[in-house]
């Protein structure tokens, strides 16, 4: 009975994880000014608890008796599997770090709310310092439990089996080739039609949701929002999507909310009789990652879903029918244009890489001690310089303060995108040869045989198998930049 014993409790963490997540959701969302310090407080409490039963000596007694329970089926044993790994990295760092982590990481973001738009570093900076401080404490305890460099345990806590001796030779590939790739692109590429007027936010969320629900968003499970920072968050009967508008740009916001929409069609669509538990959650973030881009950059961003979605977007916002803005070819050249700027979330898939590349560089020199707070804004601006010809000195609100990540204390997280883009690549060229009609699919606003696919393939998937053992599944390859890099000659240089 050890395995019941183990299920009930884990069903337990997963109520907690969900109202964790419900409240940094209204933080985000709907939270008053005053309320930031007894947030932090309730955050700071529920991360305790729910460390403290991931944790229990009893779960280990539970681990070990049901291995030996010759009944359990191989999803059992993969849910056993996956809890021992939750448990062996609990265990490695203790309950008043966890708590205090916690609590610092929701003070900075509140923080950084304010500080950002006014250009603040000197307000973020003790604050991030105490998180980054905090996060080298959690990597030290969990390297030295699990036999792992400090980063890479970070890293392992986002995609499992991670490590920079994977991660760092695809990072110079693509390092080495993109540069070319950028310039052949902007020698090629031609510039679109500006979109006319100002765009009423009431009318962009309209819009939103009228693509999500054609991609398959449940909002009977879901709901959409506005944020400072675009995120997807919740359980997934309870999907929490976030986004900001700009009225000068509906497609940056549109194509936040469809990558968001990625994120919440995987958690939808994981394995309904597992739901709670290890097994039944999705898998590392790089595989998450790769269902956000795949749905935003490889089908939404594609020619053939704006043919599908232009007259929709056009008539949204009362556009002429003859103004060649609103045209699927022009939405198209928006949409892929290779544009070097300031802003990660606002960067086109080819200069993307380089983007995270620069903040996996700072974060590994942060964990590792090499660099403090006060170094970031000028290790930034020369990495901004050297990858992308940008100066951002004295530009703090879009240059390192631009992402939550590190001020909510998400270090390690940002190697995932780029690994989840390569994937992504990998998975649509999959797609494509299962589904022969996807283009034309994909053109007539028909995604139900890709949305299965995807269930299929990955979403039903959950935890039973890691990243790269569904890509090779999946694809018969492995994890690589050769799908990647084919993809943005295709779209890109032709």
């Amino acid at each position: 009975m050890s395995y019941a014993a183990l299920h009930g409790w884990f069903e337990r963490v997963g109520n907690v994880r969900h109202a964790q997540a419900m409240l940094s959701w209204d933080e985000a969302v709907n939270m008053p000014p005053g309320g930031g310090a007894a947030r932090a407080e309730s955050l700071a409490e529920l991360a305790r608890v729910a460390h403290d039963r991931v944790s229990d000596t009893r779960v280990g007694e539970w681990i070990a008796d049901a291995r030996a329970e010759a009944d359990l089926d191989p999803w059992q044993r993969a849910n056993v599997d996956q809890i021992e790994r939750a448990w062996l990295r609990a265990r490695a760092v203790p309950a008043d770090l966890v708590a205090a982590s916690s609590r610092a990481n929701t003070l900075c973001e509140q923080t950084w709310r304010t500080a950002r738009p006014r250009n603040d570093w000197d307000a973020i900076a003790a604050p991030l310092e105490e998180g980054l401080a905090l996060a080298r404490e959690r990597a030290a305890c969990l390297g030295a439990a699990l036999g792992l460099a400090p980063y890479d345990a970070l890293l392992d806590g986002y995609e499992p089996g991670m490590s920079r001796e994977v991660i760092d030779p695809v990072f110079a590939r693509l390092k080495e080739t993109l540069p070319g790739v950028v310039d052949a692109v902007l020698a090629a590429q031609r510039d679109p039609v500006p979109l006319p007027g100002a765009f009423e936010e009431g009318r962009q969320k309209e819009l939103a949701e009228t693509l999500m629900r054609r991609l398959g968003f449940d909002f009977d499970r879901g709901r959409l929002d506005t944020s400072h920072h675009p995120f997807c968050g919740g359980r997934p009967d309870d999907v929490r999507i976030t986004t900001r508008y700009s009225a000068a740009d509906p497609l940056e916001s549109l194509f936040a909310v469809l990558h968001e929409t990625g994120h919440a069609l995987y958690e939808q669509g994981l394995p309904r009789e597992w739901r709670g538990q290890p097994v039944g959650e999705s898998g590392g973030m790089a595989l998450h990652e790769s269902q956000s881009l795949f749905m935003e950059r490889q089908v939404c961003r594609g020619a053939e879903f704006l043919r599908f979605a232009a007259p929709i977007l056009r008539d949204a916002f009362g556009g002429d029918r003859e103004d060649p803005a609103w045209s699927a070819d022009n939405l198209g050249r928006i949409a892929a244009r290779v544009r070097p700027g300031r802003i990660r979330v606002e960067a086109d898939e080819v200069t993307y890489p380089l983007h995270i590349t620069l903040r996996y560089e700072i974060e590994q020199a942060l964990v590792a001690g090499e660099m403090d707070v006060a170094d970031i804004p000028a290790a930034w601006n020369a990495g901004m310089q050297g990858y992308l010809g940008i100066d951002t000195s004295g530009d703090f609100r879009d240059g390192p303060m631009q992402d939550v990540h590190w001020f909510t204390g998400l270090v390690g997280y940002f190697p995932t995108y780029t690994l989840g883009a390569l994937t992504a690549a990998q998975l649509f060229e999959a797609a494509a040869e299962d589904l022969p009609n996807l283009d034309d699919a994909i053109a007539r606003g028909d995604f139900e045989g890709l949305r299965e696919w995807l269930r299929a393939s990955v979403h039903s998937v959950g935890r039973s198998r890691g990243t790269l053992e569904i890509v090779h599944a999946v694809t018969g390859g492995e994890l690589g930049v050769e799908a990647f890099l084919a993809h943005l000659r295709r779209r890109y240089i032709g």
